[in-house]
């Protein structure tokens, strides 16, 4: 438990002079707080020996206390400010750490479980800081300013407290291991929890379509109810060190009273001395009432820093070793030597063998089944995905001695899942740059078909595409994406499948604009449709990871294999189509 605490040694080193400071002044608080039952045994011992002049006492008691309210206002606050400080740095070094992760973190981390380690688990770090630290604090100034001075009042009764003590030590280390694992049990079911609501609001318009509300709000009781018992399970536990605490607070309470007070009607001890005494003792048994509390906040904690300590210390699934020796601008040459791909933690060959030289300014389509290697060789040589074998070549240099900024930035790939973030649509095609020219925005709304979508909204520029761009049909939003790829003019530029949901009369305006723009820069299409493939100077057919036809249009058509069958029926869909068209307008 403590060595998890520990780590969060490097975020508190910023502000340990604040925390000092902090701790340091509720050491004086008790100081001042101390002196208030050290003067009322004064006054109590004055007045008993008849002097009722107790004015210097009842003074130095108000100054006490003033000064204690003031103290411990001023360390509150500093103690409290370092809980922010060190979650808002929490939080900034986990979303960088989010940031360096690849696919194969995201395929076994879901977004749900990341935000919870990213508010509940920072959070209960911050109440450990803020209020822990005060709590904790606040019980071992307690113990030290109560015992000196209750052993300077009395050392026998002193000695009575001392018995209880180890049973109070085994009891809060025992409850605190279970307390541990019902608290991971806790933040274990609150992820699960979060993951549940987020994959159900994302896909939210396949649950209604389909139908499936009941059943979803039924599998949201069951993980609903599996929190509330791990929350049961903890408060179960925290009761019960919660009532046992101040039980054994009021058994030594009650001996302190019971022979303290023979001890002052014998004469043994001064009424006042014997006053000072149980105030010191409430002094030092008040903090062990909420040592429940301060268990189950450390231990929570404890749970919470491991759980972000696991994402915080992963190195980028992606390293970034440039060498220094590549150029800073690319011409587009690609070469690809031997490349062979498996997916972490499978043998399964998702590219076997590959060879490919691609020439600076071609176009080149690449066609190929589902589950042929298509996405997962683009997604190499924007480095989404890492080749360990050295097999990509970027004009005339190995991938990975370039700078990963300079390759994602000169290498612009528009993914086939067309993703819009929920801000205004001039935000999202200047992404890269915002500072982009206006001029800039509209050529490129051109290029990809989407100017005259563009016009015809209220805000134009300014619209507002929603969450995801739910508020744009599919082939807006892929125009959209392939608008804001192809306003990088970047020396390579991967189109992966992006024609899909637009027309074929869309289609045709933009490979024309591609022509007319990229005449001297690569790029690579990815598609099924033999309209847009044809237009390539070269094309290549993968099949379980190789390259099984390649070459022009008519060179693929004339060898009659999977690409002159794709274009057969393609072409004949066509011819159907239209004939069925022309019927209708008949």
């Amino acid at each position: 438990m403590f060595a998890s605490i520990w780590r969060l040694r490097h975020f508190t080193r910023p502000y340990q002079k604040q925390l000092y400071f902090g701790v340091g002044a509720f050491g004086v608080a008790r100081f001042f707080e101390s002196m208030v039952p050290f003067l009322t045994a004064a006054a109590i011992n004055q007045m008993t020996n008849g002097d009722y002049d107790v004015m210097w006492p009842v003074l130095g008691i108000i100054g006490a206390v003033i000064m204690r309210y003031t103290v411990v206002t001023t360390a509150r606050f500093a103690v409290r400010k370092v809980g922010l400080s060190v979650a808002f740095d929490l939080r900034q070094r986990l979303y960088s750490s989010l940031q360096n992760q690849g696919a194969e973190f995201f395929s076994q981390h879901s977004i749900g479980d990341m935000m919870t380690r990213a508010i509940a688990d920072i959070s209960l770090i911050q109440r450990l800081i803020s209020m822990g630290t005060i709590l904790l604090v606040i019980l071992v100034y307690a113990s030290l300013f109560g015992f000196a001075f209750m052993i300077y009042f009395s050392p026998l009764l002193t000695l009575l407290l001392l018995p209880p003590m180890p049973f109070i030590f085994w009891y809060a280390r025992y409850s605190s291991r279970q307390m541990g694992v019902a608290s991971k049990r806790v933040q274990d079911q609150l992820s699960e929890l979060g993951t549940q609501v987020q994959e159900n609001l994302s896909g939210i318009r396949t649950i209604q379509a389909m139908v499936q509300e009941t059943r979803e709000i039924r599998r949201f009781a069951q993980t609903n109810q599996a929190y509330a018992d791990a929350f049961y399970l903890q408060d179960r536990i925290n009761s019960a060190m919660t009532a046992w605490m101040p039980s054994l607070a009021a058994i030594c309470s009650l001996t302190i009273l019971s022979y303290g007070g023979y001890l002052v009607l014998n004469g043994e001890m001064p009424l006042g001395n014997f006053v000072a005494f149980f105030m010191f003792v409430s002094m030092v048994v008040q903090p062990f009432r909420v040592a429940g509390f301060i268990v189950n906040l450390v231990q929570r904690a404890a749970v919470a820093s491991d759980r972000l300590f696991e994402v915080i210390e992963l190195d980028p699934e992606i390293a970034d070793t440039p060498s220094g020796r590549t150029p800073s601008v690319l011409s587009g040459e690609i070469t690809i030597n031997h490349l062979t791909y498996c997916y972490p933690n499978s043998t399964q060959k998702v590219l076997d063998d590959l060879n490919l030289h691609i020439k600076p300014g071609q176009t080149v389509a690449i066609m190929g089944r589902v589950g042929a290697g298509k996405t997962t060789f683009l997604k190499l040589l924007v480095r989404l995905l890492d080749d360990k074998s050295q097999s990509v070549i970027i004009d005339g240099c190995n991938i990975q001695d370039y700078p990963l900024a300079q390759i994602r930035a000169q290498i612009a790939l528009v993914p086939q899942d067309p993703f819009l973030f929920g801000e205004p649509l001039k935000d999202n095609l200047t992404y890269d740059d915002p500072n982009r020219a206006l001029e800039a925005i509209w050529n490129a709304a051109t290029s990809a078909d989407l100017q005259h979508t563009i016009e015809q909204f209220p805000d134009q520029l300014d619209t507002l595409v929603g969450e995801r761009g739910v508020t744009l049909s599919g082939g807006q939003k892929q125009r959209a994406t392939l608008a804001r790829g192809l306003i990088r003019h970047a020396p390579v530029l991967i189109l992966d499948d992006c024609f899909s949901a637009v027309d074929t009369q869309t289609e045709e305006h933009i490979l024309s604009e591609l022509k007319r723009l990229r005449r001297t820069q690569t790029t690579l299409l990815v598609s099924h449709r033999v309209s847009t493939a044809r237009h390539a100077h070269r094309i290549i057919v993968l099949q379980d990871g190789k390259i099984m036809e390649s070459g022009t249009h008519d060179d693929l058509v004339a060898a009659n294999g999977y690409y002159a069958e794709l274009e057969r029926v393609q072409r004949e869909g066509a011819e159907n189509q239209n004939f069925e068209q022309a019927r209708s307008a008949q």
